[in-house]
């Protein structure tokens, strides 16, 4: 039997900080873009706001909903005054209206396409039925924009380690023409296993001597 394992710190604090900041329904209300942002994308009910609330240690950052995708708007926290994680909607949920899916497939693609402040997408899937056609659609616009992409595999813990070892491999393989782009990590908001992982890819795509040299007139101002 595995021991039971402990929930660890961020190795950046700036996670533990992350604060609501604002909700947009359109691409052209969210916040000015500047600055560096990551989005966590994933289908309904693939852990997505369980993940973000782990990553921060906070259970009330990114609301959890017993309706799988009943949430159709974009969520930003703030990490600094120019780092930001983005909550986008779940999508894929078989009872949101069609005229609705629509409609955010190209809020979302639009967001994807034409977020200059964006570095890169989290696309997380459940472990257990990875690369849906959702999953798919989504990696599609990612790399028609050339943006990284880290897939998270969400609930591992509901897998034994051989066969969860194994799904990771399976989707490494399947997707290795993209390897440049395209990188993976088990993961379990449960368990809090996979933070340094997901926090070393955060850490890349969020730091730049940009972001740098911003703060450091904001700290003189």
């Amino acid at each position: 039997m595995d021991t039971p394992q402990q929930k660890p710190q961020a190795s950046a604090p700036k996670y533990r900080q992350a604060k609501f900041l604002t909700s947009a329904s359109k691409v052209s209300q969210c916040p000015t873009d500047e600055g560096w942002e990551v989005a966590f994308a994933g289908r309904s009910n693939a852990g997505k706001s369980s993940a973000i609330n782990s990553l921060t240690d906070n259970k009330k950052l990114a609301r959890t909903s017993r309706t799988p995708g009943r949430t159709q708007l974009i969520n930003f926290f703030a990490l600094t005054e120019t780092q930001r994680l983005v909550d986008l909607p779940g999508y894929g949920y078989a009872k949101v209206p069609m005229a609705i899916k629509n409609a955010w497939n190209k809020q979302l693609e639009n967001y994807l396409r034409q977020r200059e402040s964006l570095r890169g997408m989290v696309l997380l899937m459940d472990s257990r039925h990875p690369m849906q056609p959702f999953d798919e659609q989504m990696l599609g616009w990612a790399l028609q924009a050339h943006m990284p992409v880290h897939i998270l595999l969400t609930k591992s813990d509901k897998l034994k380690k051989g066969p969860a070892k194994a799904t990771l491999l399976k989707l490494r393989a399947q997707l290795s023409e993209h390897k440049e782009l395209v990188s993976m990590q088990l993961f379990s908001a449960l368990k809090h296993t996979g933070h340094q992982e997901l926090i070393s890819v955060l850490d890349a795509w969020l730091t730049d001597t940009s972001v740098h040299e911003d703060l450091e007139w904001i700290n003189e101002s």
